[in-house]
């Protein structure tokens, strides 16, 4: 299933199936990255690539950091680091959807793996929602190591979660 219409007219649960099928085929295809717990970067950018299929019509980047040509700040957000950043602080999304040089903020996707404990990427999530405008947000978590070798008995809904 290849959506290849404008964001207002796939449905949230459309999105999300097409958000499953990309991670399924990350597990299928890419599973050793997770079974020797890669480096999260390694393992999100291969997630994007099998979401480049299923979302064909958008760009889809990781650690995109513009909001057009400046860089993409949360002033809501205020993690702890050293920083004279008094406008916002500078991020960094995992993974995005969206038309490059438009104010087109479609999917921003934050992910983590289950060995990571840090949970401020959901509320990075809601404020990516608020303050730059995304449609949709999903919290991806990636089973590593010995999580991994269990996972194929657990659905991969356990591992999506959209953040509304």
């Amino acid at each position: 299933m290849n959506i290849q219409k404008k964001p207002e007219s796939i449905s949230g649960k459309d999105i999300r199936k097409l958000i499953e099928r990309a991670y399924r085929m990350l597990i299928e295809k890419d599973g050793y990255l997770l079974k020797v717990d890669a480096n999260e970067r390694s393992i999100t950018h291969r997630l994007a690539i099998y979401l480049e299929v299923a979302f064909p019509e958008y760009d889809i980047d990781c650690e995109y950091n513009r909001d057009g040509f400046n860089s993409k700040r949360l002033i809501g957000y205020k993690k702890q680091i050293d920083s004279d950043d008094t406008s916002g602080t500078t991020v960094y999304p995992d993974i995005i959807i969206h038309h490059r040089g438009e104010k087109c903020n479609f999917i921003v996707i934050e992910a983590k793996k289950l060995s990571n404990t840090d949970d401020s990427d959901k509320e990075k999530l809601d404020i990516y929602k608020s303050e730059l405008l995304y449609k949709y947000a999903y919290f991806v978590k990636f089973p590593v190591g010995e999580d991994f070798k269990n996972y194929k008995c657990l659905p991969s809904k356990k591992f999506i979660e959209e953040v509304k």
